[in-house]
């Protein structure tokens, strides 16, 4: 077997085993989302090397808010037991990725912008920029952000205070 016959069959294995992870979280929010009576359908797909299912409902998400919580809490919270219901499943530790009623991918779409316009003010005064707390999933799309503008980013500090610093390139 050629080495990239090898890579291939292990992406193939990973993609096997990212979609069986979207599956498991799919059946445990459905059975989450019956015992709330919460109207909500479920999406799942592979976003680089992580399962990502988002509910998502026709019928405005009011209802689903609730399950998103004040600043995301709840969300991170079932985030956390859904990886759970996964690793119980698989035996793996997972990082799926959950949104609800598009809240991650608006939040996103904000820290890429933040990360942006952190990166340009240190482009333009030479000095790093250091910004607010963020949670894990809030650090990574910013530090990708940044990287994306060509600099450098750290996290510093210890949770829950931990941040994100922009330095110069």
């Amino acid at each position: 077997m050629t080495e990239g016959t090898t890579s291939a069959a292990q992406g193939g294995d990973t993609l096997t085993r990212l979609e069986q992870e979207g599956e498991i979280a799919a059946d445990y929010l459905e059975g989450l989302l019956d015992i709330a009576d919460l109207d909500g359908d479920i999406d799942m797909d592979v976003e680089g090397d992580r399962a990502a299912v988002s509910i998502v409902s026709d019928s405005g998400s009011r209802d689903l808010q609730k399950l998103v919580g004040r600043d995301g809490e709840v969300l991170e919270a079932l985030q956390e037991l859904t990886r759970l219901a996964v690793h119980r499943e698989t035996g793996d530790r997972s990082r799926l990725m959950l949104d609800i009623a598009g809240f991650r991918a608006k939040k996103r779409d904000e820290l890429t912008e933040l990360g942006a316009k952190a990166a340009e003010e240190v482009k333009s005064t030479g000095e790093p920029v250091k910004l607010q707390p963020m949670t894990p999933f809030e650090r990574k799309v910013v530090h990708d952000a940044v990287a994306a503008a060509g600099l450098r980013s750290e996290s510093e500090g210890e949770e829950p205070q931990r941040f994100v610093v922009v330095l110069p390139a």
